[in-house]
């Protein structure tokens, strides 16, 4: 059975998803969630596919309303979640009853926190993704009363024991903190920059109110490139560190165009990407040198921990009969209690 909900307050949201793989090649830009983690994780405590469509909420509190029963999960940066006005916990599933109002504040500490809902939404795709572009003008506009509709319903699921929380997933949660600390491989133009490279590893730098989901502009003593000679436009990766000008490195993200005319200093790891991802104007960032084995074994992780939550949901929803038809949904109390 289908459901749907209701968008009352919009703030700075977009439905989106893992990326367009395909559009590099088509010269679009992968674009898609800047914290993939996070949106991971959302998408697999709903009981989604991890590519699943879901919402991505920048900095701004939002609000929507369920037009039918659901099953949601809230993941990113901290914030204050309450579901028909009561207080619900992130990283974890959370039932959503017909007519109850999601709402999300204060996201704090980050800048972006994402919502999944069991089944996902039935949303446009471009090149296989529902990821937003700018540039050709594709994606959902979300704004207020607009009705996104979901390929299920999900019966609440309630625990009624003093209060105790109803799942123990043992996920561990990522650290937030407005001074992150980014791990980064060598860029191929390092050698360009002579002894001044290091500046990246022994300078703090600003983040620019200008950044976006194109890149982050990072204020603070800036290496300086020891050639003259033109450099021609090429491909560049996710995660580029670009010194563009005098005023500013730039860090590439996934909004980025797939090619670029300045030289690369240094390249981000992709599990400091999601760490720059909720990097807010003002936070502090501190780059550490890595080798791409260390970086390969730190993503691996993080894929390990997504593989342990998400053989851990399938075997509670399951039970729960969650995507297999209608077995357990509610505890009830033992008679007499």
């Amino acid at each position: 059975m289908t459901g749907s909900l209701i968008i009352l307050q919009p703030g700075h949201s977009v439905v989106t998803d893992l990326g367009r793989t395909k559009g590099p090649a088509y010269g679009l830009p992968v674009n898609g969630a800047l914290d993939q983690y996070s949106a991971k994780a959302a998408n697999i405590l709903a009981g989604n596919e991890d590519n699943a469509p879901l919402l991505e909420l920048t900095a701004l509190d939002f609000r929507m309303r369920a037009a039918t029963d659901l099953l949601i999960a809230v993941t990113g940066a901290p914030l204050d979640l309450t579901v028909g006005g009561r207080e619900c916990p992130q990283w974890e599933p959370v039932s959503v009853r017909a007519g109850e109002v999601v709402a999300v504040r204060g996201i704090r500490t980050g800048l972006r926190a994402y919502i999944a809902v069991h089944g996902s939404f039935t949303v446009p795709s471009l090149l296989g993704s529902c990821a937003p572009d700018t540039v050709v003008g594709f994606g959902l506009k979300l704004v207020e009363g607009f009705r996104l509709e979901t390929r299920k319903t999900t019966a609440p699921i309630t625990q009624p024991y003093l209060g105790l929380p109803l799942f123990r997933l043992g996920l561990t949660k990522p650290v937030f903190t407005t001074n992150p600390v980014i791990d980064v491989t060598g860029g191929p133009d390092v050698a360009e920059f002579g002894d001044t490279a290091d500046l990246l590893f022994t300078s703090h730098y600003t983040v620019s109110p200008r950044s976006n989901h194109i890149g982050l502009r990072l204020g603070g003593a800036l290496p300086e490139r020891q050639l003259t000679s033109e450099v021609l436009s090429r491909g560049v990766p996710v995660g580029a560190i670009e010194v563009p000008s005098r005023e500013e490195l730039l860090v590439l993200h996934r909004g980025r165009g797939v090619t670029a005319g300045y030289p690369v200093l240094a390249v981000v790891t992709s599990r400091s990407l999601d760490l720059l991802a909720q990097a807010r104007p003002g936070h502090t960032i501190t780059f550490r040198k890595t080798t791409v084995a260390e970086a390969t074994a730190m993503h691996r992780t993080a894929c390990l921990e997504l593989d342990r939550l998400r053989n851990t949901i399938n075997t509670v929803f399951g039970l729960l009969g969650i995507g297999a038809g209608q077995r357990w949904h509610e505890l009830s109390p033992a008679s007499g209690a």
